[in-house]
Parts: C-alpha cells; sequence; structure tokens
C-alpha cells in the first residue's frame, strides 16, 4: 500500500469515527422503541459497519455533507437487521394479526393488556409462540408504514399500491382522527420519540398511545381494500 492510499484510508476511518457517536445515538434511540431480547450492542454494532463502509466511498464532491448522506443508509441498515431476526421468521404473521386483535378485545374489559399466559389461553395457542408473535409485533410497530401494513394477508393488495397512492390514503384516513390522535402519529413516526415519552407530553397513557397507532394502521389497511 503506497503512501497516498495508507493517507486516504486514514481520512476515510478518521471521518467514521467522526460520527460514531451519531451512530450509537441513532441505536439507542431505536433500542428505547423495541423489546428488550434485541440487543442495543447489535444495533450499534451493524450501524457502525454500515458507516465505516460509506466513509470508504463517500465522495465529497458529490455529496456535501456526510452524515447526511450516511444517516439514512445506517438507519436502513438497522431496520434490515431486525428484519432477519429469526424471530420475525418464526412468528406467524397471522397470529401476530390474531394477537393485536385479541389484545384490543381485552383491554376493552380489562382497560390493559393481557400476559403472554392469558393471551395463550385466550388463542388456544402455545405460549412460546404467543410470546415471540409479541415481540415480532414490537419490531414491526418500529418499521416504515409498508412493512407494517404487510403483517397479515394484506401482502397482496399492497403490491398494488404505488408509493404516492398510500401516503394520500394515509393523510385521508389521519384527517379523520382528532388533532391529539394525529399527534401521537407523528411524534412517533417522524419525531420518532418513544411511547414513554410521548406518554408524558401529551399526559395519556401508554396503553392508550398503542392502542391509537393500531387503530390507525388497521384503518389503512381497510382504505386500500385489504
Amino acid at each position: 500500500m503506497n503512501a497516498y492510499t495508507q493517507d486516504l484510508k486514514h481520512q476515510e476511518d478518521e471521518l467514521a469515527i467522526q460520527y460514531l457517536p451519531a451512530v450509537k445515538a441513532m441505536a439507542f434511540r431505536l433500542k428505547e422503541r423495541l423489546p428488550s431480547s434485541v440487543d442495543f450492542f447489535d444495533l450499534s454494532a451493524i450501524g457502525t459497519e454500515e458507516l465505516i463502509k460509506l466513509a470508504r466511498r463517500y465522495d465529497e464532491a458529490l455529496n456535501d455533507s456526510f452524515w447526511g448522506y450516511a444517516k439514512k443508509r445506517v438507519y436502513g441498515a438497522m431496520l434490515d437487521y431486525l428484519r432477519s431476526l429469526d424471530i420475525l421468521s418464526r412468528a406467524s404473521r397471522k397470529l401476530v394479526k390474531a394477537i393485536d386483535y385479541a389484545v384490543e378485545e381485552y383491554r376493552l374489559t380489562h382497560d390493559e393488556e393481557p400476559s403472554d399466559e392469558e393471551l395463550a389461553e385466550i388463542l388456544d395457542e402455545n405460549i412460546d409462540k404467543v410470546h415471540d408473535a409479541r415481540v415480532a409485533s414490537s419490531i414491526y410497530t418500529v418499521m416504515p408504514l409498508h412493512d407494517q401494513l404487510q403483517v397479515g394477508d394484506e401482502g397482496a393488495a399492497l403490491a398494488q399500491i404505488e408509493k404516492d397512492e398510500l401516503v394520500e390514503v394515509i393523510k385521508k384516513v389521519l384527517s379523520t382522527y382528532k388533532e391529539r390522535e394525529q399527534m401521537i402519529i407523528q411524534l412517533y413516526y417522524f419525531e420518532e420519540l418513544t411511547l414513554k415519552e410521548i406518554s408524558e407530553v401529551l399526559e395519556i397513557t401508554e396503553s392508550r398511545i398503542s392502542q391509537i397507532h393500531k387503530s390507525v394502521i388497521q384503518k389503512i389497511k381497510e382504505s386500500i381494500g385489504a
């Protein structure tokens, strides 16, 4: 390796090192919205690996801000890692949907979510499968809306929808909600606040926030005929 190449490699690695705290902060924020079984260090390592790759192929002439160029790709790598988890492939999407429905029904009469044991009894299902499906459901909630809308049997209907059309459907559905409920979706998806933080800002229970979130997803599915 000649001196020029070595110096270039050094500069690229310095660039990656400079943004390591930002990657760790991103991993931490994402981890706050995920179940305990997802490890912060795994998310951070995936993000760091992607950051180093991006630093080594970054062209300053094409992008004037490295972090502006890298941020979305690093976050995307973390989401890809979540999609690859065994927990998502093991959990039946049909069961995830059944659990979401059962939780809503249970909450109407008990004002709280059922335990895994209670859900297993309600659905006459193996408790380990119920646990995996609930973890999978929690992971899906941090995914882009398009991922979430494919949980269940709606993949075929979604495949027919153009991205712009989906955005219009989402806007239309949100317009039927009160301002506070629209704010919840805004804070969760666009400001990336946790349920706990939204609860503190709006003085509403985490359980109610989760309920509104799932209601919006269901209404969007119904609007596209899924």
